[in-house]
């Protein structure tokens, strides 16, 4: 059973350096964000091996969210070996996450 990666200062980079990663930057306190978890966990389950769904909690990680000019949350960064390639700002549709993803892959 697949699970995302909680991101740390100590692991982003080794985790999201290869392949395509998708990260979460959330926070406990943020409607949307609890409202898009579950969908966060089905995509880490359905693209184990295949991508890394990842989350970042904003509030005990705030250099992270500065490093991406995180303004607003949920906010999802799409990246593929290391760079940035696509952000959504908001809630989307489990289709809309696995569209990108699928196309990053």
């Amino acid at each position: 059973m697949g699970k995302y990666i909680d991101l740390t200062n100590d692991n982003f980079e080794a985790t999201t350096s290869t392949g395509v990663a998708m990260v979460d930057f959330w926070a406990p306190w943020c409607g949307p964000c609890r409202m898009i978890a579950p969908v966060i966990e089905e995509l880490a389950e359905e693209f184990e091996g295949k991508a890394a769904i990842c989350k970042v909690n904003t509030d005990e990680q705030q250099e992270l969210s500065t490093k991406f000019g995180v303004r607003s949350i949920p906010t999802i960064v799409f990246m593929k070996d290391g760079e940035i390639v696509d952000t959504m700002v908001g809630a989307a549709s489990k289709q809309a996450f696995a569209d990108k993803l699928n196309s990053l892959l």
